[in-house]
């Protein structure tokens, strides 16, 4: 291991250590919580292999990871609440409906209850499982904390996300409400270097900003020309775009989404409003001439993930993602 992947390692595991006891209750998180715990297996060697596997037969699985953390997180804390199944729980939220990777927890649940039955929570396993897909995508490694344990509340009225049209002084508000600061806010958004979008989300923009019936004037106007060939005003299919513009990074979680935003090219406008307003640009113009992205992306992923974290007797372990337990009948 090298000095660099040494020194990397200890910040996220200062990190951990100072994000834990700000977020995570009396019982704060730990990296390696597991270990001892499941006989000789090794429960992140598990998750990692699996994740591995599915990767390799569909890399867009780190986008949709970070989706899930981040929607997950975002309400009730990361509880895995979002997993839950049922007619009014947060899946079905409009903001929801797009959230893919599912089957994903489902493979890693199977693959950790074969080996440590009863032990592992799957709001851990959403936790580790977009670290993987994050370093499988060229985003480094960075050290997770676990110990949470899982929700069992699931509504779909208490979802309450940050909308693509958010300012920037409202989207710092509501990260700041999960104790985020503007820099965490910054590179969490980060996580649009990879995945895509539809153009439902941002036809306005193309089209009709604010209701001016002319293009969002800050939009580069090679870019406007790309996207209106993909998304036509009155069309009645909903095509995706990528949220990287630069398409030899679109599937790399690095900082090429930065570089795009401050060449006017975001595709949402929270995007490009980072690269323009006062209270985030220089931050984003750092970002994106930096070289230390994956290590301060890492540990801003470390701190979403100690969010209203429920630990000790608070909640409980699944035995499936999907459901909340039910008493055993004698």
């Amino acid at each position: 291991m090298s000095m660099t992947s040494d020194i990397i390692i200890t910040l996220a595991l200062i990190l951990a250590t100072l994000s834990s006891q700000c977020h995570g209750g009396d019982v704060p998180l730990q990296v390696g919580f597991y270990q001892g715990k499941c006989r000789s297996a090794d429960v992140e060697a598990v998750v990692s292999g699996v994740v591995k596997a599915l990767y390799k037969k569909d890399p867009t699985i780190t986008a949709a990871l970070l989706r899930m953390q981040f929607h997950d997180c975002f309400v009730n804390g990361c509880d895995a609440s979002i997993l839950l199944d049922g007619n009014n729980t947060e899946k079905t939220a409009i903001p929801n409906l797009s959230v893919r990777g599912y089957e994903i927890i489902d493979a890693t649940k199977a693959a950790v209850e074969a080996v440590c039955p009863g032990l592992v929570s799957c709001s851990d396993l959403i936790v580790m499982s977009t670290r993987d897909a994050v370093a499988l995508s060229g985003g480094g490694r960075y050290v997770v904390q676990t110990g949470r344990r899982d929700g069992t509340i699931s509504l779909a009225k208490n979802v309450n996300l940050p909308a693509p049209s958010i300012s920037v002084s409202d989207s710092i508000k509501a990260f700041a409400k999960k104790g985020l600061d503007a820099i965490d806010m910054v590179y969490l958004l980060g996580g649009h270097t990879v995945g895509v979008t539809h153009c439902s989300l941002l036809r306005n923009r193309l089209y009709n900003f604010q209701n001016t019936g002319k293009p969002d004037p800050t939009m580069d106007s090679n870019l406007l020309t790309s996207l209106r060939s993909r998304c036509p005003q009155n069309a009645t299919f909903d095509n995706t775009v990528n949220l990287d513009q630069n398409p030899l990074s679109s599937m790399t979680v690095d900082n090429s989404y930065y570089r795009q935003i401050v060449l006017n090219r975001g595709v949402l406008q929270i995007d490009q409003e980072l690269a323009l307003d006062p209270l985030s640009k220089n931050t984003v113009k750092a970002v994106a001439n930096g070289f230390d992205f994956s290590t301060r992306f890492g540990q801003a992923m470390i701190k979403l993930g100690a969010v209203e974290v429920l630990s000790e007797k608070q909640g409980e372990i699944r035995r499936s993602c999907r459901a909340i337990n039910k008493p055993f009948k004698l």
